[in-house]
């Protein structure tokens, strides 16, 4: 009996869908790490004279090179560099001479606030204005709505984010003068990045949303809800929102690793004190180790969005794939 026991705790389809995900999580790991561990060494010419300038002495890139171990073998230099990330030394900055982590740390959580509101205020304004859009124009009802909210949405969905930050930062800045145009200081100060950060997402979200709606209300199992003559509004709310919410939540997730991508423009548009700035200028400074360090961090926030997106799947829709395959 104990055997029966313990081979049903093994077979638990929980258990095989935390060690696949988790596999996937460390490989997909380890291929960001040697990315960017690459990084420094595809790049022509020498990162340190590049960093450093022309004007530097031979004596001084040397001794770079050397505090980089950028001497020692290829595979040498690897292995040191996974041994320093499991330590969380990420080197120094060429240009400050402050450690990588100290630059990130300070950065960080303006990156992560601006993420997180702009993917919260993404999905409080899509769900709902998605699914209203269904209920409202479901069985080819209020057609101009309709085509109305369909053409806004795939406009607002198709235009990058500077573009969305500089159309913003003229009407709100520069015309009518309510709003700051640059910097992090004030409740004020967040609501033009926010907005360029959350729209087209939120616009695509939106359709998602009611496309995957209109297509539950003609589902068998809404038919015979209807046919036991529940209330509209238990049906939607009980038998439609459910399962619309799973593809929505799905696209959700890809579109939040492309959100965090779209940090790194918006910041710059609008000075803002985070990663995607930090980035930008340590690129055109060649600061190498930073750069690393900061790819790093977008990488890995990635990877934790798409297994937090699959978790969720799994607990919306149990019977779903991502557990039984």
């Amino acid at each position: 009996m104990t055997a029966a026991i313990s081979r049903t705790h093994w077979d638990s389809p929980w258990l095989g869908f935390a060690v696949r995900r988790a596999g996937r999580l460390l490989v997909s790991l380890w291929v960001l790490i040697t990315a960017a561990f690459l990084m420094i060494h595809v790049i022509p010419g020498d990162p340190v004279r590049a960093a450093l300038g022309p004007s530097a002495s031979v004596q001084l890139v040397e001794a770079r090179r050397a505090a980089l171990g950028l001497n020692d073998p290829l595979w040498l230099q690897y292995l040191n560099y996974l041994g320093d990330l499991l330590t969380l030394d990420m080197r120094s900055s060429m240009v400050s001479g402050l450690p990588v982590a100290q630059v990130i740390g300070d950065r960080l959580p303006a990156t992560l606030e601006l993420a997180g509101y702009a993917a919260a205020l993404a999905f409080a304004v899509a769900i709902p204005l998605g699914a209203g859009m269904a209920v409202l124009t479901r069985g080819g009802r209020r057609r101009p709505a309709e085509l109305g909210f369909t053409a806004t949405s795939a406009v607002l969905a198709v235009v990058p984010e500077f573009l969305l930050a500089v159309g913003l930062i003229y009407v709100f800045g520069v015309r009518l003068a309510w709003l700051p145009v640059a910097g992090r200081d004030g409740f004020d100060s967040y609501i033009l990045p926010v907005l360029a950060l959350m729209i087209a997402p939120g616009a695509v979200l939106a359709r998602i949303m009611r496309v995957e709606m209109l297509a539950v209300f003609e589902a068998d199992h809404v038919r015979t809800a209807r046919a036991k003559r529940l209330p509209q509004w238990l049906i939607t709310l009980r038998h439609v929102l459910p399962n619309a919410l799973t593809a929505t939540v799905t696209v959700g997730g890809l579109l939040l690793g492309a959100l965090v991508a779209g940090t790194v423009l918006v910041e710059n548009v609008f000075a803002w004190p985070g990663l995607g700035s930090t980035i930008v200028q340590s690129i055109l400074a060649k600061d190498y180790p930073v750069v690393q360090g900061v790819v790093l961090v977008y990488g890995l926030g990635v990877l934790l969005i798409n297994l937090a997106v699959d978790v969720l799947l799994a607990v919306l829709d149990p019977r779903s794939t991502i557990r039984e395959s």
